[in-house]
């Protein structure tokens, strides 16, 4: 199973991503609130601004300095590797 780099070293399982967003939605604040209440947040942007959040079918919620488009980027160039 190949990662992905979601930026600063930090790496995630592709097949568990359910969906990447962007943050600035207060829905999507409240979800990144109630993960923290719950233990359930990693914070992968290392003190930068958070540019994408990422929900897991673990129940996580992960914070990235990279953007959406970036992230899925790298996600389909890991799918290409694997097609080969």
């Amino acid at each position: 199973m190949k990662l992905i780099s979601i930026g600063f070293g930090s790496m995630i399982a592709p097949g568990r991503v359910l969906t990447v967003l962007e943050p600035e939605s207060a829905p999507i604040k409240r979800v990144v609130q109630e993960a923290k209440e719950r233990g359930m947040l990693i914070d992968a942007s290392y003190g930068r601004k958070t540019r994408s959040v990422i929900l897991m079918d673990t129940d996580h919620v992960i914070l990235s300095a990279l953007t959406p488009e970036a992230l899925v980027a790298r996600w389909e160039e890991t799918k290409e590797e694997q097609d080969v």
